[in-house]
């Protein structure tokens, strides 16, 4: 009996010592997760830390490049701006220039058809004189009676002039009335002489 008691007061004892052994490991477990929680805590300080301070640098960076955007951005609008006015001064000299250049250009055109016009008018005339000349000599050489005088014809502005030598007064009266008859012949300039070694027919 008294082994069978030893036996359990071993047991017990066994038991309680193996208890306290367990709660020793448990207790130096648990300052062992204490431990760790508290540098896991310091951890998450010091990345919290690091964190904000990065933030804070990246959010210094960020208006450091804001400022410097915006002073580019003011010096291309000023460059613009200044650009721009200079292409509108630009645009508005060239747009006098070829106000310029049509306006002179008109006048030389209006020049030139007045002188084409003056000078086609000439040409007219002179054409028309010559043909006036021609139809006056066509006539007088086709007369029988006049076709022997020796008479010249010139004709300026559709003004007829006779020179030469005829035999009588009649072939001047009958010359005079010839031309005057022809187109487009305006008057008649008589400088006709009357031969004086031939005889007056009566």
């Amino acid at each position: 009996m008294k082994t069978t008691n030893q036996y359990q007061q071993n047991s017990i004892l066994l038991i309680g010592c193996l208890s306290a052994v367990l709660g020793l490991a448990a207790c130096q477990q648990e300052g062992g997760a204490e431990k760790a929680g508290q540098k896991i805590d310091k951890a998450v300080d010091n990345a919290g830390q690091k964190i904000e301070q990065t933030t804070e640098k990246a959010g210094q960076k960020v208006e450091a490049a804001k400022e410097t955007v915006g002073q580019q951005a003011e010096k291309t609008g000023a460059y613009i701006d200044k650009s721009a006015e200079a292409s509108k001064d630009a645009l508005e000299k060239a747009g006098k220039q070829i106000d310029q250049a049509i306006s002179n250009t008109g006048n030389k055109i209006e020049t030139a058809k007045e002188s084409v016009v003056d000078k086609a008018v000439a040409t007219g005339e002179y054409i028309d004189d010559s043909a006036i000349t021609v139809n006056v000599k066509t006539v007088i050489l086709n007369d029988p009676v006049l076709k022997a005088s020796q008479i010249e014809v010139t004709t300026v502005n559709g003004v007829v002039k006779l020179s030469g030598t005829v035999d009588s007064e009649q072939l001047v009266g009958r010359i005079i009335g010839l031309v005057n008859s022809q187109k487009n012949v305006k008057s008649v300039q008589n400088e006709l002489m009357i031969n004086a070694s031939v005889p007056s027919k009566q």
